[in-house]
């Protein structure tokens, strides 16, 4: 599995970067949020390390961290906007309960 950019978070990205001069877009995951679990999305100014996972898409870059990668292997990361909202979407197989905003999720115990 890998982790998978929309063609909307494509754009979304790439125009950040272009206009902030940025490297990339840092997701990752951290404890804590309503479900147990919180995304971390940031944008960089620095490059990746030399042991982050490195996702590129027709321009954007997605820097993921070696232990928060097995959290994120398989998600679909969307950009959405509307009038009342604008921002990043997680469609994450391996969450098993998420909060109601999106930001938060709870994965099955590891054997």
């Amino acid at each position: 599995m890998a982790i998978e950019l929309t063609p909307n978070a494509v754009r979304s990205i790439r125009k950040t970067m272009e206009q902030q001069h940025m490297e990339g877009l840092r997701l990752g995951v951290q404890g804590g949020g309503c479900t147990g679990l919180s995304y971390v999305v940031r944008f960089e100014t620095r490059p990746p390390t030399a042991k982050d996972n490195v996702i590129e898409r027709e321009g954007a870059r997605v820097f993921v961290d070696p232990k928060s990668y097995p959290f994120l292997d398989g998600l679909v990361l969307d950009y959405h906007e509307t009038l009342m909202e604008r921002g990043f979407r997680f469609d994450n197989p391996n969450a098993t309960k998420t909060c109601g905003c999106g930001t938060s999720f709870e994965v099955a115990p590891r054997n």
